[in-house]
């Protein structure tokens, strides 16, 4: 079959835009074994389809990998056991370590913190604010460049994400 009819019919099929027929037409193509090297990791998907057409739920050994699978005894070993109590002794670390901070934090907030003043000379507590929110400023202009490159790398990210959509 022309590999032009092929590429035609995926386009649509993948679109949902197929017709029964051309669904078959498709099937047969992939059914018989002469596929290209573009289309080899679409075949499996067909032939999945075609191996698992004639399994149903009225099946006799479908009942019987069920039941199996129902009534088989779980295994538990060493490994699997002393795994699952160190998670238990885990999760319980992690609560009480959770419930430490909270109480933590909330004994910081309800306690009054007392103020003092560490310069006497109003003029010399102005200079080194200002020295300090100039220190602070620069330190946010330096953080504004860093987060124009994460986003210009964003930017090429997606650019780069369109291109494959649009190659499929």
């Amino acid at each position: 079959m022309d590999s032009n009819r092929i590429n035609e019919l995926l386009s649509k099929y993948w679109n949902c835009e197929t017709s029964l027929e051309e669904e078959a037409e498709l099937r047969e193509h992939f059914k018989s074994g002469n596929i290209s090297d573009e289309l080899k990791e679409t075949a499996p998907l067909f032939q999945y389809f075609e191996e698992n057409k004639k399994k149903s739920l009225s099946d006799i050994s479908f009942d019987g990998q069920v039941m199996e699978k129902i009534h088989a005894p779980a295994k538990k070993g060493r490994v699997a056991s002393l795994v699952y109590n160190s998670m238990r002794i885990a999760a319980g670390l992690a609560v009480v370590l959770a419930a430490t901070w909270f109480i933590r934090n909330e004994i910081r907030s309800t306690t009054p913190q007392a103020t003092v003043d560490t310069y006497d000379d109003p003029k010399v507590a102005f200079e080194e604010t200002k020295k300090a929110l100039m220190m602070i400023s620069k330190s946010f202009g330096t953080a504004e460049e860093q987060a124009k490159k994460i986003n210009m790398f964003n930017e090429a990210q997606e650019e780069i994400q369109k291109k494959k959509e649009s190659k499929l």
